[in-house]
């Protein structure tokens, strides 16, 4: 066999095997979105997105929009919004959920914030730290590509969380995806370098 055409082999494989690992990728992020979601959870933790301003990305519409359907059909449940403030945003994520969840109508005393995060994990580590002792059924908000990876880093936490999946914008769909497959090979290195 020629050099050349070693060489191509070798892509080839490598083409491949990268491709057979988002395929894989994508059926775990699949399968999350699928299962059912409980009822009278005690608690949702709705994870920020970008805010535009002070108006919510899509994203994060569609996730205030998926947390007040369930929290209007479960009265009992609270909600911790999480999410701090970044570049281009004139108040929190947290904040911004909130005013979305007041505008569905939902009680404001149901709203604990968490205003502090920067990232899922901080999401999650932070938004922990609200939950009141005595709740014990949980459920994470967010973006159904976002679910798979968001409900891993609970569990690293000891929380056994389900999870409510909002829409994804058609227009970002691609994007979205895209980053959240180097977002999950982030956290697959990490978790096996801290073993």
């Amino acid at each position: 066999m020629g050099k050349r055409k070693k060489i191509f082999m070798v892509i080839g494989v490598l083409t491949l095997s990268v491709l057979l690992y988002f395929a894989i990728l994508h059926f775990k992020i699949r399968d999350h979105i699928n299962s059912d979601v409980p009822l009278d959870a005690d608690y949702i933790i709705i994870l920020g997105a970008r805010v535009k301003g002070e108006i919510p990305s899509l994203a994060l519409q569609y996730r205030i929009d998926a947390a007040a359907k369930y929290m209007k059909k479960n009265k009992e449940t609270i909600a911790i919004a999480s999410g701090g403030q970044g570049p281009g945003e004139d108040i929190t994520e947290a904040e911004a959920i909130k005013r979305g969840l007041l505008q569905h109508g939902v009680d404001g005393n149901r709203i604990l914030l968490e205003d502090k995060s920067t990232d899922t994990v901080e999401n999650i580590t932070f938004s922990k730290k609200l939950i009141p002792d005595h709740l014990e059924t949980g459920l994470l908000v967010t973006n159904d590509f976002h679910l798979y990876r968001s409900k891993s880093i609970a569990k690293d936490q000891g929380l056994s969380l389900q999870g409510i999946p909002a829409e994804t914008p058609t227009v970002a769909i691609p994007k979205s995806y895209a980053r959240e497959y180097l977002a999950i090979t982030k956290y697959y290195l990490v978790t096996f370098f801290k073993k």
